[in-house]
C-alpha cells in the first residue's frame, strides 16, 4: 500500500524534474521496462495504439515532446493515493491533465497512463 508520504515525495520531485526539463531525473522514476500509454503518443511518436514500453523508446518520446513544447511547466492540482498506484492532476500545456501511476514493490513505476482534457 503507498502511504501519503510517499505518494507527496513522488508528486513533488516528478512535477520537479520535468519542470526542469531533466529527462534523466525523470525516467528515474520508472523501470527499465515500464509501459506508457498517452494520447500525445500517437501524435508525437506516430504510434497507433498509444503505448509505448521501455525507457529508451520512451526516453525518445519524451526528447520529442520536450523539444516541441520548450516552455512545458507543470501546476501540481492534487495528488490522489491507491493501494499500489498514485494519480497525479495537474495543469500542464495543454491544460488539465492527469496521470496514473502503478508502482513495483521497489517504489518505481511499471506503468503510467496519460489523461487529457
Amino acid at each position: 500500500m503507498i502511504d501519503k508520504e510517499f505518494a507527496e515525495h513522488f508528486a513533488a520531485d516528478w512535477i520537479d524534474s520535468w519542470n526542469q526539463h531533466d529527462l534523466e531525473r525523470i525516467l528515474l522514476h520508472y523501470t527499465d521496462d515500464f509501459e506508457m500509454s498517452s494520447p500525445r503518443i500517437i501524435v508525437v511518436a506516430g504510434e497507433p495504439s498509444g503505448m509505448l514500453k521501455g525507457k529508451a523508446a520512451i526516453g525518445d518520446y519524451w526528447t520529442k515532446a520536450l523539444q516541441l513544447a520548450p516552455n512545458l511547466h507543470f501546476d501540481l492540482v492534487a495528488t490522489l493515493v491507491g493501494v499500489n498506484s498514485i494519480t497525479l492532476y495537474y495543469n500542464g500545456v495543454r491544460g488539465p491533465s492527469a496521470e496514473v501511476f502503478h508502482f513495483n514493490q521497489d517504489g518505481k513505476v511499471t506503468r503510467a497512463f496519460a489523461h487529457y482534457l
